[in-house]
């Protein structure tokens, strides 16, 4: 008679037993620290603590719905029973409708052969890393920046990280470039800043892009390997006050085989769920991302591609939305921005940059050194936790964007909380600054 072994639970065993069974780079790979920190507000929020919360890059849907019009649209599309496969580089209607929108808004005369569609923007990233760097080459980019410090570890990337400072909005110069121009393969710049709020200067960004034609036409003379900019454009639609935002073929046409651009629903369009994203290119470099988006399997879902489609040549509902979008994050913004410049004027060691784009702004709490409860402040994180402990306000360190200096810069994030959210916490800040030694 057969026995019958069930039990109610399986025995996965002790972790040890798998260190030798995982690839270098899974082993290599860490998970994100904003997740991290997001973890951790999560719990203080569950437990009924009282936290301002300026973590997350994401809007509150309570606050910044998507557009109604997009919605509509995705119902009335799942309705028509669009949920079959789209093709692997996007719904023909959406390549063309995102060309006419990048070429309005950008000033750059695009074609549906120019666009490829992805499950968002991280996709793109993804497939232009590996579409173009081979293991050991050269990936340049600034820091603070998004992300880049994750993707040039799934590439086996050879990393050059730009310092940059913050009398250039945290951006990069050309000058900054110029020691690696001749043997890199990719510069990555995100204008409006993802973590900055910061916006790239028109000549800055007009000296980067013909410095890459000028040192391509270098290379055309030996045939060999181009160098390529990738352009982080998700935060286009925020930027505020006398900022402008534009796009580097704008400036430099003939900078034109060598750009890759990107941009997506999740920031203009507050779709950071709905996930669609979209690149600009060569027809060449869309031919080799194409495959690539393709296996990942990482194509934007069909109903909200044809949605997306029919709402942005919706030119009105666009910009009222985007409209209101800017009101509503700068609003915030100014009174984040203004809560701190008044701490600083009446003495206390802070500093923050002017809205300039993007739903961030950069604070600098100058408190490394300081004593607290008996405590030394001797790093960023323990500035963060100390003010997440005492006063409730949650943010992120530029750590967390890949700078090294321990000299008390935090992103701020203001699209899950209200005007009135973040005036109630100033007063917490202060006391917490007037117990300080």
């Amino acid at each position: 008679m057969a026995t019958n072994t069930r039990t109610n639970e399986l025995s996965f065993g002790e972790p040890e037993q798998f260190a030798s069974s995982f690839s270098s780079l899974s082993k290599g790979l860490k998970g994100s620290r904003i997740l991290q920190i997001a973890g951790q507000v999560r719990e203080l929020i569950a437990a009924g603590e009282t936290v301002y919360n300026l973590t997350v890059g994401d809007f509150d849907p309570s606050m910044f719905p998507i557009p109604a019009g997009y919605k509509d649209r995705i119902k009335a599309a799942l309705d028509d029973g669009q949920t079959t496969y789209p093709p692997a580089d996007g719904m023909p209607e959406l390549r063309a409708a995102v060309a006419e929108y990048a070429s309005r808004v950008w000033n750059v005369p695009f074609q549906p052969v120019n666009a490829i569609i992805g499950g968002g923007a991280r996709p793109m990233i993804f497939a232009t890393y590996k579409a173009l760097i081979n293991p050991g080459e050269k990936v340049v980019y600034p820091v603070p920046s998004w992300n880049n410090h994750y993707y040039t570890t799934i590439a086996d990337a050879n990393v050059a990280q730009l310092e940059t400072v913050p009398e250039n909005g945290f951006m990069p110069t050309l000058d900054d470039l110029a020691p690696h121009m001749k043997d890199a393969r990719l510069l990555v710049l995100n204008t409006p800043s993802n973590p900055t709020g910061t916006v790239i200067d028109p000549e800055m960004l007009r000296a980067i892009t013909q410095g890459i034609v000028d040192e391509n036409l270098r290379r055309a003379e030996k045939d060999q390997p181009r160098l390529f900019l990738l352009m982080d454009m998700v935060y286009h639609a925020l930027v505020f006050g006398d900022h402008r935002h534009v796009h580097p073929l704008e400036l430099v046409p003939a900078a034109a085989p060598w750009v890759i651009s990107l941009d997506a629903v999740s920031k203009g369009f507050c779709g950071t769920g709905v996930r669609v994203g979209w690149g600009l290119a060569a027809p060449a470099v869309i031919a080799k991302l194409k495959p690539l988006i393709s296996h990942m399997g990482a194509w934007a879902p069909r109903a909200e591609q044809v949605a997306l489609a029919g709402f942005l040549r919706d030119r009105e509902a666009v910009e009222s939305f985007q409209d209101h979008l800017v009101a509503g994050v700068g609003e915030r913004l100014d009174t984040l921005y203004k809560g701190f410049a008044d701490m600083k004027a009446d003495g206390y060691p802070v500093e923050c940059i002017a809205p300039e784009g993007a739903v961030f702004l950069s604070l600098r709490l100058n408190w490394i050194g300081k004593n607290m409860d008996g405590k030394a402040m001797e790093s960023n994180e323990d500035i963060r936790t100390l003010l997440l402990e005492k006063s409730g306000m949650a943010v992120v360190p530029f750590q967390a964007f890949g700078r090294a200096a321990e000299d008390g810069w935090f992103r701020m994030s203001v699209g899950a909380v209200t005007s009135d959210n973040i005036r109630g916490m100033f007063p917490k800040v202060r006391a917490l600054m007037d117990g300080m030694r």
